[in-house]
């Protein structure tokens, strides 16, 4: 059988002691150590899944932010390209105006100058008419005779500018 003695005891005693004590001294502190490790660990990964979904919505209004930009930036340079369109349009429009105009005054000066060239060559042909009727008529026409009929031929030329000169052609 078995013999229970004092030692036995003893032993027993000491190992309940020492069982408590370590769990005292030992297993409660590791245990609490474990426990706020994992709590940290817990809370580590819901702030990291805290800052995820933060980043998520900061990157969702990241992308709304950049969508808008470019939506933006196309209006712009499409407004810009409609500005460039009717400010060509309006130096084209400008150009031809002015290039109208140009015209328009260089058809005066070329009616002005051909005036002046009718009424030179008028002058000129009362001259040549007058010399040409002195030597037919052999006399020397006086100033106030000059005068009468080159007025006289001038304001028949005057009347017939109207009418196609002629011009000198081959043969």
């Amino acid at each position: 059988m078995l013999d229970f003695s004092v030692t036995f005891f003893i032993t027993i005693f000491n190992i309940i002691l020492l069982a408590v004590i370590l769990r005292v001294i030992l297993f409660k502190p590791v245990s609490r150590f474990m426990e706020e490790r994992a709590k940290r660990v817990r809370d580590s990964m819901e702030t990291a899944r805290a800052d995820r979904e933060a980043a998520r919505e900061l990157l969702d209004q990241y992308r709304e932010k950049l969508r808008a930009a470019n939506l933006e930036a196309a209006d712009i340079i499409k407004a810009a390209r409609e500005k460039a369109r009717a400010q060509a349009e309006r130096i084209v429009a400008d150009g031809r105006i002015a290039s109208e105009s140009l015209v328009a005054q260089a058809r005066l000066q070329i009616e002005s100058e051909r005036q002046k060239a009718m009424a030179r060559f008028g002058v000129e042909a009362a001259a040549l008419v007058m010399a040409a009727a002195s030597r037919l008529v052999q006399r020397e026409f006086s100033g106030d005779d000059n005068r009468r009929y080159a007025d006289m031929l001038l304001s028949e030329l005057s009347s017939a500018q109207s009418l196609p000169l002629p011009r000198k052609g081959k043969g």
